[in-house]
């Protein structure tokens, strides 16, 4: 699985809950963190259904540089023609591909392969890629490469001198959470606003899966007070929260309305937020921090101003849940009890998850 660089420890606490899902090694490929996960038969539907994670895929091998510092030999380790016809028929049943439509029969895939490497002083990640393809085409004669592809296969350097290859079983479409229906610039990425959704929920409920598509609030009730896209009210409402949203961007309330499919989104000032005293089970929100969108006043106020209020409307041991570089000791109000941190990188920048606890 890949994750966006910093993730990787919340989805092995995701993945602590689930059964028959076990993590046997981490690392990042340069651009992304990657986990490698053994599964029991019939267990990979749970690993699709992971909202924090960008691609999953079936593995088709591993290696080590050391043993064969060459792409052809390393190519030859890690794609077995066995394992390679069993992921296909795995990534067949998970997509519904090769189904014949109307009585006719589907041709043979199309594929194309991509290869990470962290260093490339002895040889570069285009030969190793080169290598693959000459392993699929002795493999699949019958298969065409081209870009898009319906499939893909992976190969990643994903820690120093170590290698795995896998099939991807995931969408552009998947990845994105079926897209939005209006974007805005400095939108967030579903996957890290369903991260931070997650560590909002009370962790003693961490492992009850929500029942989707029926209106579920058994969560509570969560609080965006700065909710741009409504990414986060989105992925909220799809975890079983029932949602707020406010922003004093009229053109982010229109746009979080039709994105997050709620009518509870209202434009207003994250200063001065029209709810009572201790209203809501959890505030989760990505600050405006000056690339995209500014703040109204001086910056360290404004912040001080807005984290007062979500204490105020948050219920004792509720979360309040932040993206955002930096949070001032000087900025935190006396009710916000900081319980974690995590650090990420978006888009080439540095940034992190804050966790406060309402006292």
């Amino acid at each position: 699985m890949l994750a966006v660089p910093g993730l990787a420890t919340l989805v092995r606490r995701e993945l602590a809950d689930l059964p028959g899902i076990h993590v046997t090694d981490t690392g990042n490929d340069g651009r992304a963190d990657v986990l490698l996960c053994e599964v029991d038969p019939g267990r990979e539907r749970a690993l699709l259904e992971l909202r924090s994670v960008e691609d999953v895929f079936v593995e088709l091998g591993r290696t080590l540089r050391t043993e064969g510092d060459r792409p052809p030999w390393i190519a030859r380790r890690l794609l077995r023609p066995a394992r390679l016809t069993s992921a296909v028929n795995l990534w067949r049943r998970q997509s519904g591909a090769g189904q014949p439509r109307r009585g006719r029969r589907e041709g043979p895939p199309t594929y194309r392969v991509v290869a990470r490497v962290l260093q490339e002083r002895a040889w570069n990640r285009t030969e190793l890629r080169r290598a693959l393809s000459g392993g699929v085409a002795a493999a699949e004669p019958s298969w065409r490469t081209t870009d898009p592809a319906q499939l893909e296969l992976w190969a990643l350097e994903y820690a120093r001198g170590r290698f795995v290859a896998g099939l991807r079983l995931t969408t552009a479409a998947m990845r994105q959470h079926g897209g939005r229906r209006s974007e805005r610039p400095g939108a967030l990425r579903p996957t890290v606003a369903a991260a931070m959704v997650a560590l909002a929920r009370d962790p003693a409920a961490r492992a009850t899966r929500p029942v989707r598509g029926r209106g579920s609030t058994s969560a509570g009730m969560l609080l965006d007070p700065c909710c741009g896209s409504g990414t986060i009210l989105a992925e909220a409402k799809a975890s079983g929260w029932g949602v707020e949203g406010r922003d004093i961007d009229p053109s982010a309330v229109s746009a979080s309305r039709r994105n997050a499919s709620v009518a509870s989104v209202h434009q207003g000032d994250a200063r001065e937020l029209d709810l009572d005293d201790a209203s809501v089970d959890a505030c989760v929100s990505n600050l405006p921090f000056g690339r995209q969108y500014g703040v109204q006043g001086e910056p360290g106020a404004w912040l001080a101003d807005v984290l007062s209020e979500m204490a105020r409307v948050t219920r004792t041991a509720g979360k309040v849940v932040l993206l955002v570089p930096d949070i001032p000791k000087a900025a935190i109000p006396a009710g916000l009890r900081l319980r974690d941190r995590h650090p990420l990188r978006l888009l080439g920048a540095s940034t992190a998850i804050w966790v406060y606890e309402r006292r």
